[in-house]
């Protein structure tokens, strides 16, 4: 507050409401006052929070745009946006409109403060090809932030000169905003113009093939790190351990684990947490038990990683012991351990006891945890539980609707089932379409549920029709009973004969030889009627297929999963 208050008061007084910017072709810039515009009514310029100074109170002369800089600055550390915005009239009316430094710093304030319309409207306006590479490299920063992608690609390309920080923007922010195809496009693009990435460059691209769960991409990356001798830090280390991990190369994380340095959490907690999702409970509580030998103290991540171990497991007695002794090592237990432990109480059936947890928690239960006993209720087949459960959602998605429906058809209730389905076609929602996608010769390939847009539909429904006929010889039927819509019981069938990961199965096979394993990635858990369909097929093909889901991993083999039908 004091570096903003000295460096103000060399500004002029003024008054000013919302503003609204004209650029002129000749790059000077036209300040048009007003009052009442919708487009610019942003409550945040009308915050009764108190500015740490007003513009007017302070003389102007010999005002330069360095000082200029510096009071947004410290607009910019105390997110006081009406202070920026008063600046922001200051600064056209003294002819520093064009100032790259100043509209970059304005841009980054009204972005991170919650006016990202007016920080488009100043991107927008004003020629992004002029910025200067650290402005450019901000902007770009700072619309990532925001989910602007499309704004921070069009600053990149228009730069006449990129850094290794530009790269590494592009690709952070995209793995960031969860588009990670997009993200190993940029980055193979960065390579091909020689570009020489660093530590952080590898960090995002790890990150990226982790969440795509891309194998081939895995390996290619960690063996271009190794080429390029980039020095193998804890960040680095424990990026890797997570990758190979998601990728369902556990074995390989462990090996990562045991050749590099290991006195930071995070690598500990990499690969705690790796061995949660693939199942491996035993395992991940000996890493604790070792962790605490070598003298490394567990974080709060940590708890979250055993914990959810011990939830995939069932190991309830364990989890109520890791889950009490956070204390001694001077950790609280947050909303993510109470979720945790909701989650494992309520998988193995200990519901009531789950909903006391709830009852008893010291903060207010967040959708996460009210979603985790809904979950848990569809599960054990409770009702009366699952609709306190879904009153306690403020905001209904289409997944909470789809898990009462399963809980009253699971119960026989039909008629709420039915109630439930007249609420969704009344409000518009619509089950949201799982999707799933496998690794072939380096290329990622998407499927939806009934997709006919992959140019080679025709031959993986014929694979896929193939083997639901052998399926059903084998005794499989379908799990009609999932399926909410109003229709026959051959178009439930159809339904689901078609979902993502049977497509992406179906094309797996189409594409490798017999005998080779399969490796799906599904963005929800998995149905119940795909996962039965999954180990028959398994036992059919004599194949392993992996599917990653949103839960964890399943590895079939011989008609056997390996979460023993527990997720």
């Amino acid at each position: 507050m004091q570096m903003l208050r000295l460096a103000a008061i060399r500004l002029a007084s003024s008054s000013s409401s919302s503003l609204s910017l004209s650029w002129r072709p000749n790059r000077t810039a036209k300040l048009t006052m007003f009052s009442g515009d919708s487009n610019y009514d942003d409550p945040s310029l009308n915050s009764t929070r108190k500015s740490p100074f007003s513009p007017s109170e302070f003389p102007h002369s010999n005002t330069d745009h360095q000082t200029l800089f510096h009071v947004l600055e410290a607009c910019k550390l105390s997110s006081n946006v009406r202070a920026a915005a008063e600046t922001h009239s200051r600064i056209i009316k003294l002819g520093y409109g064009t100032y790259q430094s100043l509209i970059s710093s304005l841009t980054s304030i009204y972005a991170s403060c919650g006016c990202p319309n007016l920080a488009h409207k100043l991107c927008n306006e004003i020629p992004c090809w002029d910025f200067d590479l650290i402005s450019a490299n901000l902007i770009i920063v700072t619309f990532m932030k925001i989910g602007a992608i499309d704004i921070a690609k069009k600053v990149f390309h228009n730069m006449p000169t990129r850094d290794v920080v530009s790269w590494n923007s592009m690709i952070g922010g995209c793995v960031k905003n969860a588009c990670f195809e997009e993200a190993l496009r940029i980055f193979q693009e960065m390579l091909s113009l020689n570009v020489e990435p660093d530590g952080f460059t590898f960090a995002s691209v790890i990150t990226g093939c982790a969440r795509l769960g891309a194998r081939d991409h895995a390996k290619w990356t960690h063996g271009l790190m190794i080429e390029k001798k980039i020095a193998l830090n804890y960040i680095l280390g424990s990026a890797l351990i997570d990758m190979y991990s998601k990728c369902g190369k556990i074995e390989t994380a462990k090996e990562i684990f045991e050749t590099i340095r290991r006195d930071d959490v995070s690598v500990w907690n990499a690969l705690i947490n790796g061995l949660a999702v693939h199942g491996l409970a035993l395992d991940a509580i000996a890493i604790f038990s070792r962790m605490v030998v070598e003298n490394v103290s567990p974080d709060s991540i940590t708890f979250v990683g055993i914990l959810t171990a011990c939830s995939h497991c069932g190991l309830v007695e364990q989890g109520h012991k890791y889950f009490d002794s956070m204390t001694c090592y001077s950790i609280q237990p947050q909303l993510e351990h109470y979720g945790a432990m909701v989650d494992l109480l309520g998988r193995a059936g200990h519901l009531d006891e789950a909903y006391s947890i709830i009852k008893e928690m010291p903060m207010e239960p967040d959708i996460v945890i009210w979603r985790a006993l809904l979950s848990a209720c569809r599960t054990q087949r409770n009702s009366d539980l699952g609709e306190v459960a879904i009153k306690k959602i403020k905001q209904l998605g289409s997944g909470d609707y789809v898990l009462l429906s399963n809980i009253y058809c699971s119960v026989n209730k039909w008629d709420s089932a039915e109630r439930v389905r007249d609420t969704m076609k009344k409000n518009g929602i619509r089950k949201y379409r799982g999707k799933s996608w496998i690794e072939m010769a380096g290329a990622i390939h998407q499927f939806k549920a009934g997709d006919v847009s992959h140019l080679e539909r025709e031959a993986i429904y014929k694979v896929l029709e193939g083997l639901i006929r052998r399926a059903k010889m084998e005794g499989f039927s379908p799990a009609i009973e999932l399926v909410l819509m109003d229709v026959s019981d051959e178009e439930k069938e159809e339904n689901l004969n078609y979902h993502s990961e049977k497509l992406a199965l179906a094309y797996g096979i189409l594409k490798t030889s017999p005998g080779m394993e399969i490796q799906i990635t599904k963005n929800l858990r998995t149905c119940l009627d795909c996962h039965y369909w999954m180990k028959v097929v398994s036992r059919i093909l004599n194949r392993v297929i992996i599917v990653r889901d949103r839960i964890r991993f399943h590895r079939f083999d011989g008609g056997v999963c390996t979460c023993g039908d527990y997720w």
